[in-house]
């Protein structure tokens, strides 16, 4: 029996992990010709706005200074499997004020700990443009295909070879540059968070924060059944 704890949202996020990747595991062995290439996965990595239809603690918590009646919502991160599979690898549920560029780390590596071959990590440029996220990727020699932001200057990446060469690259040519890295396929996240709000809806019905996470979660393992 485990023994009662209270949970953050981060820890509530991270336990039931694992009802994501689970239902999709025995589904996804390669044959024994495709052996070598077991490990070998391209992740795209987005986020997308649950609404939260009965207001819980950490809502009311939020909003009770404010008189207006206003409703919050949550965020959903998903990284996915590359074009042949579409399923969910890993997911993170965090409050409305976490921003993205603050995940990324964490939903690649919980991926690598899964799985130490990812080839790419496709991300949106506006929510995950920074030294940090570019470094991280190249230490881990995982090739980061991230749109840089249009204002971007390479003096200011000196100490980041990797997006620096990621800068020039698209200042020279970005139709190329997204042709060749394949930036076009983050739209596997999208298809993934559409066929989940088809499924099931753009909402969350629970009040605790632990319910609500556990219903996500549960949400994206059916998901991965289905796909």
């Amino acid at each position: 029996m485990m023994s009662e704890h209270i949970e953050t949202p981060r820890d509530s996020a991270r336990l039931h992990n694992h009802l994501v990747v689970e239902s999709s595991k025995d589904e996804d062995k390669p044959g024994p010709k495709s052996k070598h290439k077991r490990n070998s996965i391209v992740i795209a990595v987005d986020s997308t706005d649950i609404k939260v239809t009965n207001r819980g603690e950490w809502i009311l918590d939020k909003w009770k200074k404010n008189k207006r009646n206003r409703k919050g919502f949550i965020k959903i991160y998903v990284a996915t499997v590359n074009i042949k599979t579409k399923k969910i690898v890993s997911m993170d549920v965090t409050k409305e004020n976490v921003h993205d560029g603050n995940i990324l780390k964490e939903l690649v590596g919980d991926v690598v700990s899964k799985n130490n071959n990812i080839q790419k990590v496709l991300a949106d440029g506006a929510s995950h443009d920074s030294n940090d996220n570019f470094k991280y990727l190249d230490e881990l020699k995982i090739t980061p295909v991230i749109k840089v932001r249009k204002n971007s200057s390479i003096k200011n990446n000196t100490n980041c070879t990797p997006r620096k060469l990621s800068v020039l690259e698209q200042f020279k040519n970005i139709k190329r540059w997204k042709k060749k890295s394949g930036y076009g396929y983050r739209w596997i996240t999208e298809s993934a968070f559409s066929s989940i709000m088809r499924m099931f809806g753009e909402h969350v019905s629970p009040i605790k924060w632990k319910n609500i996470v556990n219903e996500l979660m549960l949400k994206a393992s059916i998901y991965n059944m289905f796909i």
